[in-house]
């Protein structure tokens, strides 16, 4: 991957150099806008961060854990001490924080591997978290919705449907799709 980042990285100043163009304007440029980007997300960002610290603090989320179990189990089957980081992952993902969700993620692919008969290869549970997660059922956008009013949209919250629907459709599509190739090994 560094190669090609770097192949890539020259293959831009080489055509910069022919066209005339000025790369290390263009790269100041870019990393600046990079910045004030994320400084404009970051208010967002640690918002639900931290409500979402918050909640596993106070016990919502193994409460979120109780009450989701049914619906877990149908998924991921009996994942034991995983349940709650597993359901952690998912909250982030449905409120849009993609970024807050990772953590939880690891942790849950963690402990799944740790009671893994086969460390190392992964579990039908497994997979069918890290479909969950590449599909990323969004109940609601918060980066989208953050980063769109951070730009001054006039609309930012009109993704909100759109993507309720689109991430339902990718998250079935990806849970299926996973079953039928679970169940082929």
């Amino acid at each position: 991957m560094n190669v090609m980042l770097f192949l890539l990285l020259g293959a831009g100043i080489a055509a910069s150099l022919v066209s005339g163009r000025d790369a290390l304007a263009s790269l100041q440029s870019g990393a600046s806008a990079a910045v004030d980007t994320a400084l404009r997300m970051s208010g967002v960002y640690l918002l639900w961060m931290g409500l979402l610290n918050i909640a596993e603090r106070a016990g919502v989320m193994r409460a979120l854990s109780r009450a989701l179990r049914p619906a877990l189990r149908l998924l991921f089957g009996n994942t034991g001490e995983a349940e709650e980081a597993i359901s952690m992952n998912l909250a982030a993902n449905m409120l849009g924080m993609g970024n807050a969700a990772t953590p939880y993620g690891l942790k849950a692919m963690r402990i799944l591997n740790e009671s893994n008969p086969r460390p190392g290869v992964a579990t039908d549970a497994m997979c069918v978290l890290l479909c969950v997660n590449a599909s990323c059922l969004e109940l609601y956008p918060a980066s989208l919705a953050g980063l769109r009013q951070s730009f001054g949209s006039a609309m930012p919250y009109a993704v909100v449907v759109p993507t309720l629907f689109a991430s339902l459709l990718s998250t079935v599509s990806a849970v299926v799709l996973c079953r039928i190739c679970c169940s082929r090994s």
